[in-house]
């Protein structure tokens, strides 16, 4: 099976195809020729992630997913949440973002976090969710080289490792990432 994962982002469709069984063979917004800016501009993870899908599915035709995903903090009210990827600004770093949030929580004692990610599944016109949640805490600095977003801050309950920290394998076991995709994993098993 091919199906389009429509993100720009090399770094989470590098983690998603390390997720998938063979016999799904994951397409890039590269390998359809789509060079064209996603749009995202609903207020919900759910909206964002099914505006991506319909526009590959719409504009190209082809089966695919798309993902929106946002870190929701306890003692910031829920921020970043949608605005996730662009928190310090549009055309932002992750380092912007990371700095913000530590800006934000400086002093702060409860530092309750967690990841959410919804991932739109459009096949034949057919449109499905799936989300995948994952707990944890804020750090007071940064930890580790890997992944790739807010990891070197987010540390999921029970571990005593960042997610930047943690493999490509130990992160996609726990993450909300992993969660969603293993669900739209199932799902695409049993309509294969």
């Amino acid at each position: 099976m091919k199906i389009v994962f429509a993100t720009n982002n090399l770094n989470k469709l590098s983690e998603i195809q390390s997720l998938v069984p063979n016999g799904i063979e994951i397409l890039s917004l590269i390998d359809i020729n789509c060079n064209e800016k996603l749009p995202e501009t609903s207020l919900t993870l759910e909206g964002n992630a099914l505006q991506k899908a319909k526009f590959v599915f719409d504009n190209y035709g082809y089966n695919c997913f798309a993902d929106d995903t946002g870190l929701e903090i306890d003692a910031l009210g829920g921020e970043p949440g949608v605005y996730s990827a662009r928190y310090a600004g549009e055309n932002c770093l992750a380092k912007d973002n990371i700095r913000k949030v530590l800006d934000k929580l400086k002093g702060e004692k409860v530092r309750g976090a967690k990841f959410r990610t919804v991932i739109a599944l459009i096949i034949n016109g057919k449109e499905t969710l799936f989300e995948g949640e994952c707990n944890g805490s804020i750090m007071q600095t940064k930890n580790g080289e890997e992944g790739f977003g807010y990891d070197p801050i987010f540390k999921p309950f029970g571990y005593n490792l960042t997610f930047a920290e943690m493999t490509k394998d130990e992160k996609g076991v726990i993450s909300h990432r992993g969660k969603a995709v293993k669900k739209l994993i199932l799902f695409l098993a049993a309509t294969d």
